[in-house]
């Protein structure tokens, strides 16, 4: 410590004092440090399992025949769901929607079995909430996958019962197969796409508004300022100092989820690690310039944090992932392409679920590079501006004094 107080202004005087700031003020090194981490861990710990599977459902079987109930056994054996109850009519079902208790139902009317061996089309109908996109659509899709498996079984057993060959039957019952291969994510796995998306956002959201903090304590008042730059002996080695700390804790803690998601999740690696390290970088130096932009711009704690927050808060909407950004209107893609955390992102989609080639890599990193030298331009610009301001009203001092004296 000693050392420490005997270092003379510049850089590593406010990169201790900033480290010392971080020991003395648990709050700042909680958010930080802990957070973070805490946050990330909670969503790992709901998204681990990857899959949402054997969802609870309802069953209304009007018809209790032999094939409602091959069909009941179809649904509960899809990996999506499992029948879980047995409504004994629509408004019993209809309330266990409500009440959270199950996520569809499905209603086989009455004559089922009669009507389908006479050739006749009945409908079984299956009741979600489209509110809850997630478990609505995989319970959908398990009722999909099983019920017209079971129609084309009994219309395979029609057809070979009436003599025909089974080769020409199954040909007539599916003209033209279709196969559907997921390319990116075969397993459909949550962790792979959605977890991976939600750590970086969440990242984005701490830095900018931690960067905003940390910077707007000193450059709040102009006397703090003057501290700050009489430490670094400028502006802008006492800025770095100031920052370095933090993007070293925040390097630590995208390192900490990557290597859960790698190491724990079996997160894809497809493409270069060096290149997601540069990515990450370049990602955590944009959000720490855009936090100290905001703070130099506000001169309040208060508004800098706020605006950090309510800028980056809604970015995960348009980064693409619960939506597509082709079909985004101009304002949604024009507000996530002016965040970092959407370059960072498909920087991190290519070199995992898409292994894209180097060539095909670059485009993200270099936007995520210019994000910083633009960011660290405009930073300049504005401590330049204040410097200018700081000497002008130094200068001006003395000049009052002097006329007030001449009269």
């Amino acid at each position: 410590m000693l050392a420490r107080r005997q270092l003379r202004p510049g850089f590593w005087l406010v990169f201790w004092r900033e480290i010392d700031w971080l020991r003395r003020r648990p709050f700042l090194f909680a958010f930080v440090g802990v957070v973070p981490l805490a946050l990330m861990a909670l969503l790992t710990g709901i998204f681990s399992a990857g899959l949402a599977t054997r969802l609870p459902i309802a069953v209304l079987d009007l018809d209790s025949s032999d094939l409602s109930r091959s069909i009941i056994r179809m649904v509960d054996a899809t990996p999506d769901t499992a029948v879980a109850f047995r409504a004994g009519e629509l408004a019993e079902g209809r309330g266990m929607i409500l009440s959270g208790k199950v996520h569809g139902l499905l209603m086989l009317p009455l004559n089922l079995e009669r009507d389908v061996f006479a050739g006749r089309r009945p409908e079984v109908v299956f009741f979600y909430n489209t509110q809850t996109l997630t478990t609505g659509n995989l319970t959908l899709r398990g009722v999909n996958a099983a019920v017209p498996t079971a129609a084309a079984g009994i219309r395979l057993s029609l057809r070979t019962a009436q003599g025909q060959p089974i080769e020409e039957a199954r040909a007539a019952i599916s003209p033209i197969p279709v196969q559907i291969h997921a390319l990116f994510n075969p397993t459909l796995n949550y962790v792979h796409f959605l977890l991976a998306a939600l750590l970086p956002s969440l990242l984005q959201i701490v830095i900018v508004a931690a960067s905003a903090y940390a910077v707007g304590m000193d450059v709040e008042t102009r006397y703090r300022l003057r501290i700050l730059r009489r430490l670094g002996g400028g502006l802008w080695p006492a800025m770095a100092g100031k920052l370095l700390p933090y993007t070293v804790i925040f390097m630590l803690v995208l390192g900490v989820s990557d290597a859960v998601l790698f190491g724990i999740l079996e997160l894809p690696l497809q493409g270069r690690s060096w290149l997601l390290v540069i990515a990450g970088f370049l990602f955590i130096l944009s959000c720490q310039l855009l936090g100290t932009l905001l703070a130099l711009l506000l001169r309040s704690t208060t508004s800098a944090v706020s605006i950090a927050t309510l800028l980056t808060s809604p970015a995960f909407g348009f980064m693409g992932i619960g939506f597509p950004r082709l079909g985004m209107n101009a304002f949604s893609l024009g507000f996530g392409a002016l965040l970092p955390g959407t370059w960072y992102l498909t920087a991190r989609i290519d070199q995992t679920v898409r292994g894209n080639p180097l060539d095909l890599s670059w485009r993200p990193i270099l936007i995520l590079l210019a994000f910083a030298v633009g960011l660290a331009g405009l930073v300049a610009l504005r401590l330049e501006w204040m410097r200018a301001n700081a000497a002008r009203d130094a200068g001006g001092a003395p000049k009052a004094v002097l006329s007030e004296a001449g009269s």
